[in-house]
């Protein structure tokens, strides 16, 4: 389902016609509620970039919301480091503790920080999670295209909210939108991650 689909399904549905940024931000607020609902590779990005020497902070990628993995790349050897609160690298390593990064932590919106601080130059590379360009200015997306149930009934739980509909029209579209973001929870955060090599992610139990 394309946006155009999408706007035309939500008139017909609530049979009503809205202004073009009302229905731009039905959308917007659907994908929202579902992107921080459920976690799955479109929401994902990786991104290479380096540490240097006697510095022990990392900037983030602007685009950036949350870490699935940081590591140290040495000699084509990727070692994947623990995460940790800020206060627990700084004492676990002072300034003169120097080598090879263990630990990081999220120091900022904008930085990372890591302990021990680099004792030379090293590649990393982060997996994280970001907000795709929504489905308003792209015209597709990986949700419209594969799960549009969910965007599509999220949205009207939006709409419907800002028509004041009754209760129970609410209520109806919300058990909707409810029970297809539990489908779509299963594929993202079920099997697409039953072979994940870290427990801490996010995963549900597949029946």
């Amino acid at each position: 389902m394309n946006y155009s689909e999408l706007t035309t399904a939500i008139e017909d549905t609530t049979e009503n016609t809205f202004e073009a940024d009302q229905l731009a931000t039905f959308v917007k607020q659907a994908e929202q509620f579902i992107y921080n609902t459920v976690q799955f590779p479109a929401l994902r990005k990786n991104q290479t970039g380096n540490l240097t020497s006697g510095n022990s902070y990392l900037s983030a990628p602007s685009d950036y919301l949350y870490t699935h993995s940081l590591a140290v790349i040495v000699s084509g050897v990727y070692t994947y480091l623990l995460q940790k609160d800020v206060n627990f690298i700084r004492e676990a390593y002072p300034s003169s503790s120097t080598g090879i990064p263990k630990h990081y932590g999220q120091f900022d919106d904008n930085s990372f920080i890591v302990g021990p601080t680099p004792d030379s130059g090293y590649s990393v590379e982060l997996h994280y999670g970001y907000y795709p360009e929504s489905i308003v200015t792209a015209g597709t997306t990986w949700l419209g295209d594969n799960f549009d149930s969910a965007l599509f009934n999220a949205a009207l739980v939006e709409a419907a909210k800002f028509m004041k509909s009754d209760p129970d029209i609410i209520q109806n579209y919300t058990k909707h939108r409810d029970e297809a973001v539990l489908l779509l929870k299963g594929l993202g955060d079920g099997k697409l991650r039953q072979d994940s090599y870290r427990s801490g992610q996010n995963r549900a139990q597949i029946v």
